[in-house]
């Protein structure tokens, strides 16, 4: 019995529709007798994997050398880091030979102990793999998992001069493996742009879920597939009109497992269940045993992410439980430590560049340093922002006579070439550096250093009912908003990814999305 490897995803730079974890059928027998195949298409290869087999450069072959080549990185940085402690403690050379060999054999044991934990939390599990931070997770409870252990064995056997496994093992390790992975992430989301490293799939469905989900595919350029063909619930009047030209697409959903072999296709996603057909997902999965073709399952469960989805199955009923957010607690109280620890370093150390800034804004136009404007805050309290002033002092009162050169989405006023800014403001405001008075705001509990940005009244009092939701936890300095596009971004688009931060953010989450506002602002985009 067989069951084939599936594909790599690719480093993600926005998350789709939150998919629901991808399910995949096994495969036991060989495929049944194929339908009739009725495709509306360009030219079609002649030649097509065998059931068994992965298509050369599929999703599938892929993943094997990704993952090998992971193997070897994790390897040599387990290796090295666990040297390094061996070495700085080593006996002397003069030391007995058995006390060295006995030196020597904890390394290994400590590297081999290491090596298995991170085998043994799947952290090459294909399903993590550049996908998200669950990757980065796994790697990091890999590590935690083999030092707890090890400290416990040394307290029993009472082992002396292990001190530095903690001291130099752990965390070298630790920053090496999460920014190898990290590394291999980026190589691998520059292999998918010149189309290698992508799995091949067809999608399934009524026509206006697949729609979405091949756009959706195309849109993101870490979603590390590429779509070779579309089957669609459809007698095939008015095709087209939203996939692009050179699809493949089939208008009869028996014709699903021919056509996936066909198209030499590593996975079927599935966009939407089919009207009147429950049995079709179970009927799909007998069609592709015996194949080399994985079947995904998504979903349009807006806002949930995978962490909050748990699959409990029982006889005959595969149940998909969904948490509930949680806007109190320890996880928030941990949040709120982060803030305080971080916002105060970052106030000490950054103390000379404020007032270097202060000193510019003031000599650039006349008025103070600091601008300061009331916002919403968490449950809708209000709290005063501080600014390094990036505009004229006049304006507010300027503003009324702008409003119709509004570039801004929705409730949002932005301007690309408002005259409002001064010189030394189009700077701060390129690379955001007239947010920094806010680590105040963060300080003193106002904000927090990621979440939504803060609202005006102005605009939460023309919020719709749902939108009230970016209320629920402190605003942000930082966000999904400003990683993903600023104010290029539309504003259902903005909602959309304040909402989902506020239901599924996590301190590892954070801390990603700080990283990558750290590049952003080496690279601005959408900043005006």
């Amino acid at each position: 019995m067989t069951t084939p490897e599936p594909h790599v995803p690719s480093f993600p730079t926005a998350t789709f529709a939150s998919p629901a974890e991808q399910l995949r059928a096994q495969h036991l027998a060989p495929q049944s007798t194929a339908p009739r195949l009725r495709l509306v298409e360009p030219n079609l290869p002649s030649t097509h994997p065998t059931p068994t087999q992965a298509a050369p450069g599929s999703g599938t072959a892929w993943t094997r050398k990704y993952r090998d080549r992971l193997r070897l990185s994790d390897s040599i940085v387990v290796i090295a880091a666990v040297a390094a402690s061996a070495i700085v403690s080593a006996p002397s050379l003069a030391a007995e030979a058995s006390a060295i060999a006995g030196h020597w054999a904890i390394a290994a044991l400590v590297a081999a102990l290491w090596l298995v934990s991170l085998a043994a939390l799947h952290t090459r599990d294909t399903r993590v793999l550049s996908v998200g931070i669950a990757e980065y997770k796994r790697v990091v409870s890999a590590c935690t998992m083999t030092f707890g252990l090890l400290a416990i064995a040394f307290v029993i056997v009472q082992v002396d001069s292990v001190r530095w496994y903690f001291v130099i093992a752990l965390p070298i390790g630790v920053v090496a493996l999460v920014l190898g992975r990290w590394i291999w992430r980026r190589w691998l989301l520059w292999q998918g742009r010149r189309g290698n490293a992508l799995s091949r799939v067809i999608v399934v469905g009524q026509r206006a879920d697949v729609e979405y989900v091949v756009a959706q595919i195309a849109k993101n350029s870490g979603a590390a597939y590429t779509v070779v063909g579309a089957v669609i619930d459809s007698d095939g009047s008015g095709i087209r009109h939203g996939l692009p030209d050179s699809l493949p697409v089939c208008y009869s959903l028996d014709t699903v497992a021919s056509t996936a072999e066909r198209l030499g296709a590593d996975a079927v996603v599935v966009a939407g269940p089919p009207v009147g057909q429950g049995d079709f997902i179970r009927t799909l999965a007998w069609d592709l045993e015996g194949t080399a073709t994985a079947l995904i399952l998504a979903t349009n469960l807006a806002n949930i992410a995978g962490p909050r989805i748990h699959l409990r199955p029982i006889e005959g009923l595969p149940l998909i439980h969904v948490e509930i957010p949680q806007f109190e607690g320890g996880k928030h109280v941990l949040k709120r430590a982060f803030d305080i620890v971080a916002a105060g370093a970052a106030l000490l150390l950054l103390s000379p560049v404020f007032a270097a800034l202060a000193l510019i804004v003031r000599l650039d136009s006349p008025g103070p340093a600091l601008f300061r404007q009331e916002r919403v805050g968490r449950d809708g309290n209000t709290f005063t922002i501080m600014k390094f002033r990036s505009m004229v002092t006049t304006a507010t009162a300027d503003l009324a006579g702008l409003l119709d050169s509004n570039n801004g989405a929705g409730l949002l006023f932005k301007m690309k070439n408002d005259p409002r800014v001064t010189r030394a403001g189009r700077y701060l405001r390129k690379y955001s550096l007239d947010e920094l008075p806010q680590l105040w705001n963060i300080f003193i509990g106002d904000m927090s250093l990621v979440g939504p940005r803060p609202p005006l009244a102005t605009e939460v009092a023309d919020y719709e009912t749902h939108v009230h939701r970016r209320l629920y936890i402190r605003p942000g300095l930082t966000g999904m908003w400003q990683v993903n596009g600023r104010s290029d971004l539309g504003w259902e688009e903005s909602v959309q990814l304040d909402l989902y931060y506020v239901e599924n953010w996590s301190l590892i989450g954070d801390i990603v999305i700080l990283w990558r506002t750290a590049r952003v602002v080496l690279k601005p985009v959408g900043a005006y």
